[in-house]
């Protein structure tokens, strides 16, 4: 389950996230790197969209959406959306991964510009199957993790991890 300690200190809980109780475990892995709440990735190790498992749900035909966001790449146009849209995978069965679910918003891989962003994978327990979902994400840098879940009617999280990364320079990009 989520470490909420660790999404505190993190900010990711207050940023992207409002307080949750974690219902669902969330297992993130690029290759064989799982992410730890909180680790550092380097984003050379990221440019193939990682597996992510969903299990711990008591409801066996629950579904689930996962949103990953920077939420430390300001918008331009609207710099009270701190948040860009890196992926989202709606309908993803439990005990499934998001090879099972329907890709919304196809994976892009982290290019932080400059300094360290947290890259954010929460997931959200649906009401039911997600056709069309409301406020369909348009330019990746103008999205709104809350405002998404609140058009959607899909509650506080049920879990979420994080890992930071910076850019890398031109000689570091093995390990």
């Amino acid at each position: 389950m989520a470490r909420i300690e660790a999404l505190v200190v993190g900010r990711v809980i207050g940023d992207v996230l409002d307080m949750f109780v974690p219902t669902a475990e969330l297992v993130v892995r690029y290759g064989s790197k799982q992410i730890g709440t909180g680790c550092e990735i380097k984003p050379s190790l990221t440019s193939v969209k990682p597996t992510v498992r969903i299990t711990g749900s008591r409801d066996r035909s629950a579904l689930f959406t996962l949103i990953m966001v920077d939420p430390d790449a300001p918008s331009p146009s609207e710099p009270t959306l701190r948040e860009w849209l890196h992926w989202m995978v709606v309908n993803i069965p439990e005990g499934g991964d998001a090879t099972q679910g329907k890709e919304l918003v196809g994976y892009m891989r982290p290019q932080p510009p400059t300094g360290i962003h947290r890259y954010v994978f929460a997931v959200f327990e649906q009401e039911g199957v997600i056709e069309r979902p409301k406020d369909l994400p348009g330019p990746r840098q103008n999205f709104s993790t809350r405002r998404f879940v609140r058009e959607n009617n899909l509650g506080v999280a049920v879990s979420a991890v994080y890992f930071n990364a910076q850019k890398e320079l031109a000689g570091n990009k093995k390990r």
